[in-house]
């Protein structure tokens, strides 16, 4: 049986794809900041809930110490994000506006986050026998796509999170190369309907956790330190 974390699951894709991780037999952690939300979805999915605040250094280590003592762990999803740069589904703080605070309240939970929760289960990771992590990026991370005129991509006009999820990109090649063991991939789950982007998105949260749920399932000789979409890969 694989257990299987994902950050930020309390709702939208996170909640989703553990959904649908569950129901094809995982053992599933809801990682929740708010606790009572972590237990009402970790209740109505039929889940394991963990309290979890990825921008905190002692709630992830007694995280990590929890789900060890229960076991160990398989997959971790790096779900957790924010978009600080959006209001009312718009980006309101584009190039002009963005300050050094806002990047940092960005890159604290995408980025650091992302770090922290990784680092803290690693050793737990490499006790698997496939261990698998899949950081949730964005196709605006991706250099090729927001340089490309005429596209969504292109259009969007926000600086803090594009630059946060490029920033996951590397981290994902950099961890994939470091430890060839674990199947490390960055997923683009599409502009999906969440709290994410105030509902903006035009994707359902079933599609968009499809590629999550895909990449969590890897086989020990699948792909490692890619970036993909439900379409396949994606160009850095």
């Amino acid at each position: 049986m694989t257990t299987i974390l994902i950050t930020g699951a309390n709702k939208g894709i996170g909640f989703e794809a553990a959904r649908q991780l569950i129901a094809v037999g995982h053992t599933v952690y809801i990682g929740s900041r708010d606790g009572e939300r972590g237990r009402r979805a970790a209740e109505q999915l039929g889940a394991r809930m963990v309290q979890l605040d990825v921008t905190d250094d002692a709630s992830v280590a007694a995280a990590a110490k929890t789900i060890d003592a229960d076991g160990g762990l398989d997959v971790l999803i790096n779900n957790a994000g924010v978009q600080a740069e959006m209001s009312d589904g718009k980006v309101t703080i584009g190039a002009a506006e963005v300050t050094a605070d806002v990047m940092r309240e960005t890159f604290e939970t995408n980025v650091f986050g992302t770090v922290r929760v990784t680092h803290a289960f690693l050793p737990l990771l490499q006790r698997s026998a496939a261990p698998v992590i899949v950081n949730v990026s964005s196709a605006l991370a991706s250099l090729t796509l927001v340089t490309t005129p005429g596209t969504r991509r292109y259009d969007y006009l926000g600086v803090a999170y594009p630059a946060s999820k490029t920033a996951v990109n590397v981290l994902t090649v950099q961890y994939a190369k470091a430890f060839p063991n674990i199947r490390i991939n960055s997923v683009e789950p599409g502009f999906t309907g969440t709290d994410l982007n105030q509902g903006a998105g035009h994707q359902t949260v079933e599609q968009g956790a499809e590629i999550i749920v895909r990449m969590a399932q890897v086989n020990p000789d699948g792909p490692t330190g890619g970036y993909f979409a439900a379409s396949g890969p994606l160009p850095w």
